[in-house]
C-alpha cells in the first residue's frame, strides 16, 4: 500500500506541475494588459509601470514563471526580511546567502490585481459556498440515482425501466448551461408564485433586521441543475451493475435459500454493485466543482465559479489561476482516495 501511495503522490505532483505550467503560460500569452485593466484606459505611463513593477509583470516571462514556482512551492527561497516573512508566513530553515533563506511555507497564490488582497483569502470566502452546493448536488444525485437505478434493474423491461432510462438519457444529453437557463426560467420566473424560488440568489443573504442569514431555498435550483448529469449517469451505472450482480450464482443461491427480495437486493446485490458507482461519485464530485462555474454564474450564486468568472472578466489572473489550481488539487486528492476506498469496499481489488 505505501509504495503504491508514494507512486500516486509522485504522479499527483507531476499533474499539478503540468497544470501550473499550462495555466501560467496560457494567461501570459493572452493579449491583455492586467495593469491597464487595473488602472483604466486613461491611466498614465508612470501608473502602469508602477503596477507592473508591483506585481512583477515588468520581468521576462521565464523569470516570472520561476518566481511563481517559488511562491507555490512549500520549500522556497525568500528574502530574510520582516515584510517577506509576514507576506509568506514562512518558517526559516537555513540561510542560503546573506539576505536569503530556505523557508517552509504554505503555497502562496499571490495577490489579486483588483483588490490587492491575498488570493487564498478571497478563495476561502467563496469555496465553502461551492462545497455546500457540490455536496448537496452529489447527495441529491446519489439518492435519486441509486434508487432509480435499482428500480430499473429490478423491473427490467417494464415501464419503470423505460421511464428511468429515458430520464437518464435526457439528463446526460442536456448541457448544464442550457438546463440551468431552462430550470431558472421555468421554476424561478414562470412558476415563481407557486415554487417561491428565485432565479438568482446565494446561500447567504442579508436581512436588515437579522443580519446575514442562510437562505436554503436558493440552493434548490442550482442543486438540481448541477446534480442532473451525475444523477443520470448514476442511474445507468447502478442499473448495469445491478443486472450483472443479480445474474451471479450466489444471488441464485440466496433465492434458493428463501431470502426475501429486499434482503437479496439491499444486503447482497447492491453492496457488490457499488464499485463503478463509487468511481462515478468520486470523479463527479471533483467535476461538480468545475461544473459549478457556469451554474453559479447563471443563478448568481456567490461561490468559487462566479468569483472565477468575475475575475476572468477583469483579467484578474492570480484569482483565476488560484481557483484552477484548487480544482486540480481536488481532482488529484480524490483520485488517490478512490483507490483506497476500493480496497475497503472490495478486498478482491489489488493495488498494483
Amino acid at each position: 500500500m505505501i509504495p503504491y501511495l508514494f507512486r500516486k503522490l509522485v504522479y499527483g505532483l507531476a499533474v499539478m506541475l503540468g497544470v501550473v505550467v499550462v495555466v501560467f503560460f496560457l494567461f501570459n500569452i493572452l493579449p491583455v494588459d492586467p495593469a491597464r485593466m487595473t488602472q483604466g484606459q486613461r491611466a498614465d505611463v508612470q501608473s502602469l509601470q508602477a503596477v507592473r513593477k508591483e506585481f512583477g509583470l515588468d520581468k521576462p516571462v521565464p523569470v516570472q514563471f520561476a518566481y511563481y514556482l517559488n511562491d507555490l512551492s512549500p520549500l522556497g527561497i525568500h528574502l530574510n526580511t520582516v515584510d517577506e516573512q509576514q507576506r509568506y508566513g514562512y518558517v526559516k530553515l537555513f540561510p542560503v546567502s546573506k539576505s536569503k533563506v530556505l523557508a517552509l511555507k504554505w503555497p502562496y497564490l499571490r495577490r489579486s490585481y483588483q483588490t490587492r488582497k491575498d488570493v487564498a483569502s478571497l478563495l476561502m470566502e467563496v469555496i465553502p459556498n461551492t462545497l455546500v452546493l457540490a455536496a448537496a448536488a452529489m447527495i441529491f444525485a446519489i439518492i435519486i440515482g441509486v434508487f432509480l437505478g435499482v428500480a430499473s434493474a429490478v423491473h427490467k423491461d417494464t415501464w419503470i425501466d423505460k421511464l428511468a432510462l429515458s430520464f437518464s438519457t435526457l439528463g446526460i444529453s442536456a448541457p448544464s448551461f442550457f438546463a440551468g437557463i431552462i430550470i431558472a426560467w421555468i421554476f424561478g420566473f414562470v412558476l415563481s408564485n407557486y415554487t417561491h424560488l428565485n432565479m438568482s440568489g446565494s446561500l447567504y443573504s442579508y436581512d436588515p433586521f437579522k443580519g446575514e442569514v442562510i437562505t436554503l431555498k436558493n440552493l434548490v435550483l442550482p442543486v438540481i441543475t448541477l446534480g442532473l448529469r451525475p444523477l443520470a449517469i448514476i442511474v445507468q451505472l447502478t442499473r448495469n451493475a445491478m443486472l450483472d450482480v443479480l445474474g451471479q450464482d450466489y444471488i441464485r443461491t440466496a433465492k434458493a435459500k428463501g431470502l426475501s427480495n429486499r434482503t437479496i437486493i439491499y444486503r447482497h446485490a447492491l453492496k457488490n454493485a457499488m464499485n463503478p458507482v463509487i468511481t462515478a461519485i468520486a470523479n463527479w464530485f471533483a467535476s461538480l466543482l468545475a461544473g459549478s462555474f457556469f451554474v453559479e454564474y447563471i443563478f448568481g450564486y456567490n461561490g468559487l465559479g462566479k468569483a472565477t468568472v468575475d475575475a476572468l472578466e477583469m483579467s484578474d489572473f492570480p484569482v483565476v489561476m488560484g481557483s484552477i489550481l484548487f480544482i486540480a488539487f481536488i481532482f488529484v486528492v480524490i483520485s488517490i482516495l478512490v483507490d483506497v476506498i476500493y480496497v475497503w469496499i472490495d478486498p478482491r481489488v489489488k493495488l498494483s
